[in-house]
């Protein structure tokens, strides 16, 4: 609980996303973790902002958490379960990859991919 204290506008967002999670189906969960990926990254690029030598390892883990969900759920039939494995594959790896040294270009360009599926996906 003392976690919780400490950062309460976290603990807010984690009740507000687990309500979120509650009422949604299948489509609308994988909405959630991209919009939740996107925001993990644009935190860490904030982060970048105010402090460019330090990775922001919490938001990256954060994001490709959710990317490695995301290509381990891919349902068996969907028809394009090669290219999304694929897809969300890469973009874990190009987050990874950033944990040694964060790169604020290749960060915003991850981000910008998962606002692009999440645009096009209406």
């Amino acid at each position: 609980m003392q976690l919780l204290s400490r950062n309460p506008a976290a603990a807010y967002r984690r009740v507000e996303l687990d309500a979120r999670i509650e009422a949604s189906s299948a489509a609308d969960l994988t909405r959630i973790c991209l919009e939740e990926a996107a925001a993990a990254l644009g935190q860490a690029l904030l982060a970048l902002d105010r402090a460019p030598g330090e990775v922001p390892r919490e938001a990256l883990a954060r994001a490709q958490t959710i990317t490695v969900w995301l290509a381990r759920s891919v349902a068996p039939d969907h028809p394009l379960r090669e290219s999304l494995v694929t897809f969300y594959g890469g973009l874990a790896s190009q987050i990874g990859a950033n944990f040694a040294r964060a790169r604020a270009e290749e960060i915003a360009r991850v981000r910008d991919d998962l606002r692009d599926l999440l645009v096009a996906a209406g």
